[in-house]
């Protein structure tokens, strides 16, 4: 029996103590698992926090920015959903087509999320041929997901706390030759399985492959509670998008977000509230006067 298959029937014995013991067992598990994360910097103070220098992590690096209010938006829609119990809490992104900005998407709403004081965040980098989560954060990953799949980690080896809110990253790890097999592998349900009842307070975002080149993100798809698809201007065709629809047909889909698209400055309601703000200037049209960029 494997660690992960000794940690589900670990939990199944608690579920069938009276509530209030397994309410006292399932505190004590969730503090022992975030005791237990990795510090990202083990030979500093541990008020240190990750720092998140790269311009494209708006939440953090141009908070007050309309970019990072959209985020703000979309992560009130998540709140919402889970106070209603319309959705569960494992979460996964994933666009029609590489390029869209599935991984940005995925750490801004998880920086986002973990910024609310009662919210905490499990971010998996799942996009185990194109890994990057960890670079675009500037954090290790010498363990990740791959090593829990192919059995040389345990899922307490791989957290990275990052101190940025109740933010949690859990790497890919070392890129796999076989993402299929491994997505489609008893041990993969059982890791879905064993997060989703060891973090039931929190969001877990999974930053799945583009689904329409890759097979392991429809098995993927089938895990979860909810699908948000990333779908950029003028790169994903109707045609693409509609077959990521349909693809998904198995599983719900929470909504889109439609990323990088042209704001005028006729439709940019930031622009005034947000004096500082850049925005792109549409084409002067001819005998109109050229008003100078904004910033």
């Amino acid at each position: 029996m494997s660690r992960i298959e000794k940690a589900l029937e670990k939990a199944s014995q608690l579920r069938t103590k009276s509530p209030r013991q397994q309410t006292t067992s399932m505190v004590k598990t969730i503090e022992s698992a975030i005791e237990n994360t990795v510090d990202i910097f083990p030979n500093q103070k541990k008020t240190d926090v990750l720092l998140v220098s790269n311009p494209l992590l708006v939440v953090s690096t141009d908070p007050s920015s309309h970019i990072a209010e959209e985020y703000h938006k979309l992560k009130s829609v998540m709140i919402s959903l889970a106070r209603k119990d319309e959705i569960n809490n494992v979460v996964m992104i994933t666009s029609a087509l590489p390029g869209e900005g599935k991984t940005i998407t995925s750490i801004n709403l998880a920086l986002s999320l973990a910024k609310e004081i009662d919210s905490t965040v499990l971010l998996i980098d799942a996009d185990l041929r194109k890994p990057s989560i960890a670079d675009y954060l500037g954090i290790p990953a010498n363990l990740g997901l791959t090593d829990i799949l192919e059995g040389r980690a345990e899922i307490e080896e791989t957290l990275l706390r990052t101190g940025v809110g109740k933010l949690v990253v859990l790497p890919a790890g070392k890129v796999a030759i076989n993402p299929v097999e491994l997505f489609s592998s008893n041990r993969m349900s059982l890791f879905v399985q064993e997060i989703k009842h060891r973090y039931p307070d929190r969001f877990i975002i999974f930053d799945a492959p583009p689904i329409l080149p890759f097979a392991e993100t429809r098995t993927l798809a089938n895990l979860v509670d909810g699908v948000i698809l990333v779908i950029k201007e003028r790169l994903a065709s109707v045609a693409n998008v509609t077959e990521a629809i349909s693809s998904l047909s198995d599983t719900r889909i929470l909504g889109a977000v439609y990323n990088e698209v042209e704001v005028s400055v006729s439709l940019d309601r930031y622009s005034h509230y947000y004096g500082g703000y850049r925005y792109k200037k549409p084409a002067p049209v001819e005998g109109e006067a050229v008003v100078p960029e904004t910033r």
